[in-house]
C-alpha cells in the first residue's frame, strides 16, 4: 500500500455525535462536497448498533471522478472506524480510518488515508491530493457535527 497521510481536527462535540454523523452515509451528499451519491450495500450489527458494512460512493471532485465500494470495520467502543477498498474504477487500493479521542467537551478527530490510483501519479502529487481531500473532509465533518448541535 502507498504511504499514508494523517490529519487531525478538534470538534466541539462528544465522540458519539461525531460517529453518528460519520455513520450516516445517506446524508453524505448534503455535507461532503465531493460525494454525489451513496448506496449502503450491506450492514452488520456491532454490539447493539447496526452500521453499514459495504458502501458504494460516487465521487466528483473536479478532475477526480470515481464510483467505488468501501468495506467498513466499526470499533465496538465507538471511537474508531476503518475501511478498505473493495472495488473502484480510478483506485487500485484505499485504506483509511477515523479515530476519535475525547478531551472534555471536545474530541480530536484523526483521519488517516492511503490511496493507490489505477493511473500513475508522482508520489508528491498524490500525497498533496490526499492532504487536500482530508483537509476538506475534516472541515466538512466538523461543520456538520457542530451545526447539528445548534
Amino acid at each position: 500500500m502507498a504511504d499514508e497521510s494523517t490529519q487531525s481536527i478538534v470538534v466541539n462535540a462528544p465522540p458519539e455525535r461525531i460517529m453518528a454523523v460519520i455513520a450516516n452515509f445517506d446524508e453524505y451528499p448534503e455535507w461532503a462536497n465531493a460525494v454525489k451519491q451513496v448506496e449502503v450495500l450491506s450492514e452488520e450489527t456491532v454490539g447493539e448498533v447496526t452500521r453499514a458494512k459495504q458502501v458504494r460512493l460516487t465521487l466528483d471532485a473536479g478532475p477526480v471522478k470515481d464510483v467505488y465500494t468501501l468495506e467498513y470495520d466499526w470499533a465496538p467502543d465507538g471511537l474508531m472506524v476503518s475501511w478498505h477498498l473493495v472495488k473502484g474504477q480510478m483506485q487500485k487500493a484505499q485504506e483509511g480510518s477515523y479515530r476519535l479521542e475525547p478531551e472534555g467537551e471536545q474530541t480530536t478527530v484523526t483521519y488517516t488515508l492511503a490511496v493507490q490510483l489505477a493511473i500513475p501519479m508522482i508520489g508528491l502529487l498524490r500525497r498533496k491530493a490526499e492532504k487536500v481531500i482530508m483537509d476538506i473532509a475534516l472541515k466538512d465533518l466538523k461543520r456538520r457535527v457542530e451545526q447539528s448541535a445548534s
